[in-house]
């Protein structure tokens, strides 16, 4: 009888330290995979820039619009210099060229014109925004009002807050409309915002 209580406190010694081991390899591997796979942060973007500026026309309209910023140094950005200083144009959008491509025999068509120069530091000092008909196309409608043009910057950190929200329209091919001026403060903070006029269009850059 005692012999038998013996081999089973044996055997219960065992399992229990058979059991312990198994839980220490299963908890190992487990720290292991997290390690190997850390969790991703659902949502989190880790923004670029530190302002944007977008530039819009009505979705299908065939007009080419273009961008043109410059910055406190005088770098200009625009559809032939699409990267100066800490400016960049992201898309040179043409209206409606380029907006139509065939996968598989099926035809996808994107009417959005849309423009966007990303500024990728806080660079004191004023930043000048422009908008410029580069091509005037009335389509089938030769009483083709004015094309309107819409102009939002952003400052994007480190919140998303809208500086500035605007249209003005551009009525013939060649015209060019200072849409905003505004000057950035060595902290970030941007002052001034006023629309006087200043000519982008043709100067070297």
């Amino acid at each position: 009888m005692l012999r038998r209580r013996r081999r089973r406190e044996q055997t219960d010694a065992f399992t229990d330290l058979l059991f312990n081991t198994l839980i220490g390899f299963v908890l190992m591997f487990a720290i292991a995979v997290i390690f190997l796979n850390p969790i991703a942060k659902t949502g989190a973007i880790e923004s670029k820039a530190e302002y944007l500026i977008t530039v819009t026309w009505p979705d299908g309209n065939p007009s080419d619009v273009d961008t043109w910023v410059q910055d406190p140094a005088d770098n200009l950005i625009w559809y032939a210099a699409k990267e100066a200083g800490l400016m960049h144009l992201d898309r040179d959008d043409t209206g409606t060229t380029r907006d139509v491509v065939v996968v598989n025999g099926a035809t996808i068509t994107n009417p959005l014109n849309q423009e966007t120069v990303s500024i990728r530091g806080i660079v004191p000092g004023e930043f000048t925004v422009n908008v410029h008909m580069y091509a005037y196309d009335p389509g089938s409608d030769p009483l083709q009002p004015p094309v309107k043009v819409t102009v939002k910057v952003e400052r994007l950190n480190p919140v998303v807050r809208v500086l500035f929200f605007d249209s003005v329209t551009l009525g013939h091919q060649g015209d060019e409309k200072t849409v905003v001026r505004f000057t950035v403060l060595p902290d970030g903070s941007v002052v001034d915002v006023n629309t006087l006029p200043k000519q982008l269009y043709g100067r070297p850059s």
